[in-house]
């Protein structure tokens, strides 16, 4: 058996693929670790439809992206910072945080400055502009969070967040590539 024919195209859902993946990747292919595959692609389907809608609901509708957000974010509540603290800190290259920058200098939200200790490298803060918009923003995102969570409790929620530590803290104890 190879693929699936046209007709069971529509009968396949995001959780029924994942379950046929499964079982293909063991019949077909061999392979052990199907539980591993399934968390992943459960974890990136979930990070990606949650910051689409994220982005979709709160953020373009005001002309800026989800990197936009969260350089904005990262700025506001740890800044001033150096660019490439804030590119650690989001998870983005070093070049896209200095393209975002330039953006955000010129749409009045952030300032740049040389940083005192290197004049190479770049402080980034929030302008008086900036700062209000990220206190409005964020309130429309946080509510917007809390829909999405409202479905586990609060116990589910910290559980979540503990396991999801866990994973990105002992990322380690193997050779991961990242950022950061």
């Amino acid at each position: 058996m190879t693929g699936t024919s046209e007709d069971n195209d529509d009968e396949l859902d995001f959780w029924s693929f994942v379950e046929l993946a499964n079982r293909r990747l063991s019949t077909e292919y061999g392979f052990r670790h199907q539980l591993a595959t399934e968390v992943l692609l459960a974890l990136n389907r979930a990070s990606s439809i949650v910051t689409y809608d994220l982005e979709s609901t709160v953020h373009r509708p005001r002309g800026r992206s989800w990197s936009s957000f969260r350089l904005l974010f990262v700025t506001w509540l740890a800044g001033p910072l150096e660019s490439a603290k804030a590119a650690q800190l989001t998870g983005m290259s070093r070049a896209a945080v200095s393209n975002l920058t330039k953006t955000l200098v010129s749409d009045g939200l952030l300032r740049r400055s040389p940083a005192e200790h290197d004049g190479r490298s770049v402080r980034l803060s929030l302008t008086e502009r900036g700062e209000q918009e990220m206190v409005e923003v964020f309130r429309e995102q946080n509510d917007r969070e809390h829909e999405w969570t409202s479905v586990l409790t609060e116990a589910e929620q910290r559980i979540l967040v503990m396991l999801l530590e866990k994973l990105i803290t002992d990322r380690h104890q193997f050779d991961i590539r990242g950022r950061n």
